[in-house]
């Protein structure tokens, strides 16, 4: 894939400074690696020529066109635009899923549609998270699967023969994603018994792109599935929106170091993130929405009085690192719940966040399936991104109101979701006199 911005993908240094800065200045949100990823999987299912535009440059992105290229899709573009002529076969060498824990559970459903074994492998902290899931899901529908002792690689083999399955959801939304994905695949349809689902509203954008691309499925209650096998879909023309997930940093930016605004955003969307808009309301902060247009919409956060809020994130665990740096400016104690979901991310991001907030003087703690955070002064330091993007955003966006910035180690993670990250902050930073952002 091609890249027309390559200087987003200069190394970084092992170590990036962000001094304290007020921000203001707009940006537009990157595109969603969650949408992009599911739409190339997507097109490469149907046989034809698809158009997959803005689909963005990000690791998982790239994982996904690699392994849609080694299962047969023939992709051409860059970051603009993709053009890819889908029909699947049987791959000749193992499926390299990088980090993407969303490309690994829905490329393992996948692949167990072929009658051969077939390896995934994975990278970085993505080969030590839990794929028991994806197993079981794979035996209950007829195929076999073997792991590491539950962890990448993975050897599958169909075929995929369907029938009625019961799925524990309880561990997030990405297995079901891939079940809903392969099961046109299927050699018969596919009843799916779902129990405790988390993360809602990412099958919401699942069903939402598939039916782009002319697959059908059907849910009673976020409770059952049909899926009816021999679906071939048909290709499509299809715009990846912007990602609510890294729009969040900013949005917490300009709400607790100045202004910013934010385009390139569906206000309906179904991607979980956009609920940061709820919290940015119950805190105090001050937003407002711009025009609309091609579905696209900007919004505009500025800084006020922040008070503590309370919120639910069970179904948007994304959210707890910009929350937590929300949290950090808000007077009161706020409370996260939902943080029993982030123990298997790419970090363990419940004990991450404790400790790169506690290292940056913030007081924060778990009570059981809630994190707390006490707001106050941030006094920086020196903290750990983890192998994990959305901490190292999270201490950049903390050191905008720190007293003597923050230092984050290994800030070339963020090439996982948005490559441009410290660059596109600084970009809407206002330097201090004494001080430099970058």
């Amino acid at each position: 894939m091609k890249r027309q911005d390559d200087r987003h993908r200069m190394p970084l240094p092992g170590s990036i400074h962000i001094a304290p800065a007020e921000v203001a200045g707009s940006l537009s949100a990157p595109a969603s690696k969650s949408v992009a990823q599911r739409a190339i999987a997507l097109a490469s299912m149907c046989r034809g020529r698809s158009r997959i535009l803005s689909p963005g440059s990000c690791d998982d992105v790239l994982a996904a066109i690699r392994v849609c290229r080694s299962l047969g899709a023939r992709i051409t573009g860059d970051q603009e635009g993709l053009s890819i002529d889908g029909g699947l076969a049987a791959p000749q060498e193992p499926l390299n899923c990088g980090e993407s824990g969303l490309g690994i559970r829905l490329f393992t459903l996948l692949a167990a549609t072929f009658d051969q074994e077939i390896t995934l492998v994975a990278e970085g902290s993505l080969r030590q998270r839990p794929m028991d899931m994806a197993e079981k899901a794979l035996q209950a529908l007829g195929a076999a699967c073997r792991s590491r002792e539950g962890r990448p690689p993975l050897q599958v083999r169909g075929p995929l023969r369907g029938g009625e399955a019961a799925i524990d959801g309880s561990q997030g939304s990405q297995v079901l994603t891939g079940i809903l994905i392969a099961s046109p695949r299927a050699q018969a349809d596919v009843h799916l018994r779902v129990s405790r689902l988390t993360s809602r509203p990412y099958i919401d954008t699942t069903i939402q792109v598939m039916r782009a691309f002319g697959f059908e499925v059907m849910q009673e209650d976020y409770s059952r599935f049909y899926i009816r096998s021999g679906q071939a879909g048909r290709p499509a023309t299809y715009r990846v929106e912007g990602d609510w997930s890294g729009a969040a940093f900013l949005l917490v930016a300009g709400a607790v170091a100045g202004e910013a605004e934010v385009s390139n955003l569906d206000p309906i969307s179904t991607q979980a993130d956009r609920a940061v808009l709820d919290a940015l309301h119950a805190c105090g902060a001050r937003v407002d929405r711009g025009d609309e247009k091609d579905g696209r919409a900007s919004f505009r956060v500025a800084r006020a009085s922040l008070d503590a809020f309370d919120m639910d994130a069970t179904h948007c665990p994304d959210l707890f690192p910009p929350l937590v740096a929300l949290a950090a400016c808000c007077r009161g104690t706020s409370r996260l719940q939902g943080a029993g979901r982030l123990h298997v991310k790419e970090s363990d991001r419940a004990a991450t966040l404790i400790d790169a907030f506690t290292r940056m003087g913030v007081h924060i703690w778990q009570d059981g399936d809630s994190l707390l955070v006490e707001g106050g002064t941030i006094r920086g330091g020196l903290i750990r991104s983890h192998g994990d993007h959305r901490i190292a955003m999270a201490g950049a966006v903390a050191a905008l109101t720190s007293r003597k910035g923050v230092t984050i180690e290994q800030p070339e993670v963020v090439n996982k979701s948005w490559p441009g990250f410290f660059e596109d902050l600084q970009r809407i930073s206002i330097r201090h006199q004494h001080g430099k952002t970058l």
